[in-house]
């Protein structure tokens, strides 16, 4: 498969030839967030070359180690570490808090090698989580995995704009929380104006990335130096393991209680760390593509517990708590005042707007794949004049504007919807490990035996860390993610039908039937309001 670069018909952008052709965004970083959420947290593949195979002659030297390592960085940053002192203090003490981020370091680790694995030993497979869930698993799983993440991200752009509004509700009050009237409002309007620059073609621009990775960069750099002066040691060790401390009334529970309520918070940050790979073919030597995902990755696993445990050194547990989003302005703001709230509030307002416009794009593309392949109706491929894929654009953003409704109406925070967001990719991370192993069972693309132990070993590891955060994440959102599968299966039926093809196989009717069960459950426990997850 090649390694080169194709020229995509929306907006002629660059972008990888894989099959979904997402728009590579331009600049000396790309347009970062929660792991690759604003850059290519779908595409978990890339157009590598086979081993062995040289870049051609003539071509443009490619990336250095360290222009990748600031690639995988900037990619990863995102929004969730403004948020992370308050969410992170509401579930665990610094004690607990450390095992946590050491099971999501190696966990998501772990995951982006299995990404890296999959995409040198099956270049051939398009649609990253969907391709690989699709050529392990059959058509219905890969149509689970492609609604999933799709769902996934329309989801997080509800929570971005819910944390965009309520970063501007630390200027004007009307809009504290982000799920006032006022807030529910202006986050529609700015909805359907990216919309309308989505569907005319807009182009994301290299002054752009620049300014977003600035404006998220510097704002964090800050907090950490002022941090690192003002952090009290006797502050942290106070309650370490938090056998005292009391949120909102309640215990934070035993050790591994505090783990598992920390584990869905953790992964939100590191979504799209599965997207590495996806820039093997800018690279100048393959070897540098591990490399700089293990640097990045270390170097992004840095700043967030810098920021979440030096917080615990500033502010005390419950303080931390209660901070309103983004808690990382409240820190700021109780070690040198009102300039240092507003300070990252102003960068993360900047990072959000460049987020959401490069989301909204890359929402509609989510579905290109799949609706080419019969996986979902074909009319969500189709492009307008501008080569945008209108019907997945309107699509998308009518499911963002139901949700924004929503939580007007139930007053649902931030948090929760990352923690929905999140629970709905683990399904996707779940299938292309088990993909990993499956590979490594069969010894398929390893004739000569070479690293086949090793994968397998990775595989094994990123399945258990995958299985464990599906339990970690707790039963009501496997209830509530088994709703929103239910639902797409119509669209799955729908394209199955029009492209006349067998709907499902005697295993995935079997599936069709746990789920359809699950989603049963679901209703009737939200309907007698013994289920809430928004």
């Amino acid at each position: 498969m090649s390694s080169g670069v194709c020229r995509s018909p929306w907006n002629d952008l660059d972008v990888p030839r894989q099959g979904l052709r997402v728009p590579k965004l331009k600049g000396p970083v790309a347009l970062s967030g929660d792991g690759i959420r604003e850059n290519n947290r779908f595409m978990a593949t890339s157009s590598m070359s086979p081993p062995g195979e040289t870049r051609a002659a003539g071509t443009k030297p490619g990336l250095t180690l360290t222009a990748l390592t600031a690639l995988v960085v900037g990619s990863m940053i995102g929004s969730g570490i403004f948020a992370l002192p308050s969410q992170m203090a509401g579930s665990a003490a610094p004690g607990p808090l450390l095992i946590g981020w050491v099971i999501t370091g190696a966990g998501m680790l772990m995951l982006a090698f299995v990404f890296q694995r999959l995409a040198e030993r099956k270049p051939d497979v398009d649609g990253g989580v969907y391709g690989y869930a699709r050529a392990g698993f059959g058509n219905y799983i890969g149509f689970t995995s492609a609604f999933g993440y799709w769902v996934s991200a329309w989801v997080g752009n509800v929570a971005y704009l819910v944390l965009l509004f309520a970063t501007v509700g630390y200027f004007f009050d009307a809009f504290a929380g982000g799920v006032t009237t006022p807030a529910i409002i202006g986050a529609s309007i700015l909805l359907w104006v990216v919309h309308a620059m989505t569907l005319r073609g807009v182009k994301t621009a290299a002054i752009v990335n620049v300014m977003v990775t600035i404006a998220k960069v510097v704002p964090i750099l800050t907090f950490i130096a002022i941090a690192a002066v003002g952090f009290k040691a006797g502050l942290f060790t106070a309650d370490f393991w938090g056998t005292s401390t009391r949120i909102d009334g309640q215990s934070l529970g035993d050790t591994m209680s505090q783990v598992k309520n920390m584990m869905l918070v953790t992964v939100w940050v590191f979504i799209g760390i599965e997207g590495a790979a996806v820039y093997s073919q800018r690279a100048a030597a393959r070897k540098d593509v591990g490399r700089a995902t293990v640097l990045g990755f270390g170097v992004v696993l840095a700043l967030l517990l810098l920021v979440n445990l030096l917080s615990y050194g500033l502010m005390t547990q419950a303080e931390l708590a209660g901070l309103p989003d983004p808690s990382m302005a409240g820190v700021l703001r109780s070690q040198v005042g009102s300039w240092g709230a507003a300070f990252i509030s102003i960068g993360l307002i900047i990072s959000l707007l460049g987020a959401l416009i490069a989301w909204v794009m890359l929402c509609a593309e989510i579905m290109r794949l799949p609706a080419k392949e019969g996986v979902l109706p074909k009319a969500l491929a189709r492009e307008n004049a501008h080569g945008a894929p209108a019907n997945a654009l309107w699509l998308t953003n009518i499911c963002v504007q139901i949700l924004l409704l929503w939580t007007l109406a139930n007053q649902s925070t931030y948090l929760n919807l990352i923690l929905l967001a999140t629970s709905l990719i683990l399904l996707p991370y779940l299938w292309s490990a088990g993909y990993q192993v499956l590979l490594a069972v069969r010894g398929e693309t390893y004739e000569d035996g070479h690293g086949r132990a090793r994968d397998l070993i990775i595989g094994v590891l990123a399945l258990v860390y995958a299985v464990w955060l599906v339990y970690a994440g707790g039963w009501k959102y496997l209830l509530v993610a088994a709703v929103f599968y239910l639902a797409g299966t119509a669209l799955y039926i729908w394209a199955r039908r029009e492209n006349r093809l067998p709907l499902f196989t005697t295993a995935e009717r079997a599936i069709v039937a746990i789920v359809g069960a699950t989603a049963g459950v679901a209703v009737v426990l939200m309907s007698s309001g013994q289920l809430t997850v928004l």
